[in-house]
């Protein structure tokens, strides 16, 4: 088996705080937030935006545990979770062009603030594995 891409104290922490949050946010698509992440399952998505919810959740809290628990594979769980980031940020456009309100983004400015944000959790998934190194390794 290959071994891991070395990472620091930093990126340990960062990767152990982006598991976290992602299995918390996990939860919450099964629970006490459900209602609000439906806001951000776009339109043109074939499927019952509850169904999209928990779906994405269970995906969630499974990249989460992978990420604190599964060290061996924590640059392909870094990329998983780069892509899962990628696949999610429509979500994030439907709620600011609908201007829908959810998770306190109760304004256009707070919807779109929220845009940006999705390449810094991009970019912490695959800096916080060792996937950015890696990837730039092989090009």
């Amino acid at each position: 088996m290959p071994h891991p891409t070395p990472t620091t104290t930093a990126q340990n922490v960062t990767r152990a705080l982006l598991g976290a949050f992602m299995v918390v946010a996990g939860i919450s698509h099964l629970t006490f937030a459900r209602r609000e992440f439906q806001a951000q399952v776009p339109d043109f998505v074939p499927l019952n935006k509850d169904t999209v919810v928990l779906q994405s959740g269970v995906v969630e809290i499974g990249l989460g545990l992978a990420l604190l628990l599964w060290k061996r594979r924590r640059v392909e769980m870094g990329l998983g979770l780069g892509v899962f980031y990628v696949l999610v940020f429509p979500g994030n456009i439907h709620q600011y062009t609908h201007h829908l309100s959810a998770f306190g983004l109760d304004t256009d400015a707070k919807r779109l603030g929220r845009l940006f944000f999705q390449p810094v959790l991009i970019g912490a998934a695959l800096w916080s594995t060792g996937a950015l190194k890696t990837l730039k390794r092989k090009s």
